[in-house]
């Protein structure tokens, strides 16, 4: 198993490295990150315009700019930001810490919902369950994730209206002020997760539980379920020891090959609620033009799902014990 992990970690290195260059080209040539200093009206002197341009290793060849920057990284230099007060690393690992709160969170809730919802959909199919589950589960999957994130906005501000007390939070991802200890702490940050969780897992699960409905299904119908039947043993062990660990296959697998949409969807719910998270550290370093910013959160993100997409190829052989990793 660790002979596997590593060989996984290695061969994801030369993608990794790839797709960071493909982005840093493309940023390079999409737009002038000397835009603020050009339109200003009256333009700086030329001089300072040339310094800025040295600052940013924008007379450099791209190659050799890319080159720089990779070996940077092993100092701990994501590059210089176009914002000099900005450390791209510190701000970028903050942003990030920010997200992956809500996205585990989400994560979590959404695969307990599916897990829950399809397996009891599977075994009582075609019920009044199953065919509530069904139609919930295609209306979340209907709505457009910023449309669900504004609608819970909206709620979350008639709910506080109504009461005349703040209840749920709809901005931001933190107080500024908060009196008390880590508690108190603790407590606001998960007052504040509690609308941006519920969209982006709502979001995610609709799907979740079609497939796992659909793999439950797949396996209660196999031989060796109908044999674990047919010897006697309880419906629940049946289900649980020999058909729920097998169908939990599919649905890992579409839970790591999710985990960039689910980034995706982060980042507009970000947007929604105001968090100063890596969605909107994302959409500043493109108004910005910030090409080494650009990288270093494409670089976080790539990484986040490579180790994601690991473990799942390791939880297969947990989940089923005839999968060996060689």
């Amino acid at each position: 198993m660790l002979a596997f992990a590593l060989r996984r970690l290695f061969v994801s290195i030369p993608i990794l490295l790839v797709s960071t260059f493909v982005v840093f080209v493309m940023a390079s040539l999409s737009a002038n990150p000397l835009t603020y200093l050009t339109a200003r009206n009256p333009p700086p002197p030329p001089q300072v315009i040339e310094l800025e341009r040295q600052r940013l290793h924008l007379d450099l060849p791209i190659p050799q700019r890319y080159w720089n920057w990779l070996t940077g990284l092993f100092r701990g230099d994501f590059g210089p930001a176009i914002d000099t007060t900005t450390n791209i690393r510190a701000e970028v690992l903050d942003r990030f810490g920010i997200t992956l709160r809500l996205i585990f969170l989400a994560m979590l809730v959404a695969l307990i919902l599916a897990v829950i919802v399809g397996v009891v959909s599977a075994v009582r199919q075609y019920s009044k369950f199953d065919y509530t589950a069904t139609f919930v589960g295609f209306l979340f999957l209907s709505m457009p994730a910023f449309w669900f994130a504004i609608l819970l906005k909206q709620i979350g501000i008639s709910i506080n209206d109504a009461v005349g007390d703040q209840v749920l939070y709809t901005i931001g991802s933190n107080s500024i002020y908060i009196n008390g200890g880590f508690g108190a702490h603790l407590a606001d940050t998960l007052g504040h997760m509690i609308l941006p969780t519920i969209s982006l897992a709502l979001t995610t699960y609709a799907a979740w539980s079609r497939f796992q409905r659909g793999s439950m299904l797949e396996v209660l119908s196999s031989d060796y379920v109908r044999l674990a039947r047919a010897k006697g043993l309880p419906r629940w062990t049946v289900t649980r020891r020999h058909a729920l660990r097998n169908a939990l296959i599919p649905l890992t697998t579409i839970t790591a090959l999710d985990i960039g949409s689910i980034l995706g969807g982060a980042v507009v719910t970000e947007t929604v609620f105001q968090w100063q998270g890596a969605g909107t550290f994302l959409l500043d370093a493109i108004h910005k033009s910030d090409v080494y910013e650009l990288e270093a959160w494409l670089l976080i993100a790539a990484t986040v799902v490579i180790v994601l997409n690991l473990i799942a190829d390791v939880l297969y052989g947990v989940l089923d014990p005839r999968i060996r990793h060689a």
